[in-house]
């Protein structure tokens, strides 16, 4: 059975991090956004719930994240121009890109920092290489 995944990440303003991942190509379902709230297409079965911050924490009774990552989200890539690309748009539409590029065998990867300051890394894995 396939399960969907929706992690949900803490944003200081929902309109912000809506215009930061357009920049970047993605789209929303609008069916789970509002102005506490924007769900990020990743593919069919993951979307991720950026929350604005109060309502993050409204949920179970959580308090403010402590100092950290506390989660690094990892995406794929089609090719390691294709890390390179998102790496840099993120950049340029407002994200910190680590500037690190790994390459070890057929992997081939890169991160940034949202305006939130998660962490998302993006890899490219050539599975064909892979024994």
């Amino acid at each position: 059975m396939s399960r969907m995944v929706f992690p949900n990440l803490p944003v200081a303003d929902v309109e912000r991090a809506r215009a930061f991942w357009s920049a970047l190509g993605f789209t929303f379902n609008e069916q789970f956004s509002d102005g506490k709230a924007c769900c990020l297409v990743l593919n069919d079965l993951c979307h991720v719930m950026l929350l604005q911050e109060e309502f993050f924490h409204s949920f179970h009774a959580t308090t403010s994240a402590g100092a950290g990552t506390e989660v690094l989200i990892c995406l794929s890539a089609e090719s390691r121009e294709e890390v390179d690309e998102l790496c840099t748009r993120a950049a340029a539409a407002g994200a910190t890109d680590t500037d690190e590029r790994t390459g070890e065998g057929p992997m081939y990867g890169g991160s940034f920092r949202d305006l939130d300051g998660h962490l998302w890394e993006v890899m490219h894995m050539d599975l064909s290489a892979m024994g």
